[in-house]
């Protein structure tokens, strides 16, 4: 089943749900922030083709990996190649390329980067679009699940 895992617009937690089409709220377990939802059946199938919370259509892929810790394990490594004449570099990066083939993918929307995990049509989501994310979130622009195009 697909796991849903919103973002509290009061505080920035994490709202984790399951998709059932009879709930019509999530709350925050932090603020307590009551965040509207529209789960369909086909959320409960684990196909995503619209935002149960934003209800747009424009969604990007990505390895589930979380980036702060990436950027930490960089910085570690970095100041360690000091020592370690970048050879930590070297083992930083067979670890990432490591966890690059293990992690599955996640699927985010543009808009209000609500994460959704098991998705069925993974497949059928593009990856990350700078331009597409910089309309959307700068523009407001709709691309109804389009690709950009020029």
């Amino acid at each position: 089943m697909m796991e849903v895992q919103i973002t509290c617009l009061s505080c920035g937690s994490s709202i984790e749900c399951l998709p059932d089409q009879h709930a019509h709220k999530a709350e925050c377990g932090v603020c307590k922030n009551i965040q509207e939802v529209k789960f369909t059946p086909l959320h409960e199938e684990g196909i995503l083709k619209d935002c149960p919370v934003c209800n747009r259509q424009d969604f990007y892929k990505q390895k589930d990996f979380n980036r702060k810790i990436g950027v930490l394990l960089f910085v570690i490594a970095a100041i360690l190649s000091i020592w370690t004449y970048g050879m930590s570099l070297v083992v930083l990066y067979l670890v990432d390329l490591f966890l690059f083939k293990k992690l599955a993918m996640v699927a985010i929307c543009y808009k209000c980067r609500t994460n959704f995990r098991r998705v069925k049509n993974m497949d059928e989501i593009r990856d990350y679009d700078h331009e597409m994310n910089d309309r959307i979130v700068y523009s407001d622009h709709d691309f109804k699940g389009k690709p950009l195009s020029h």
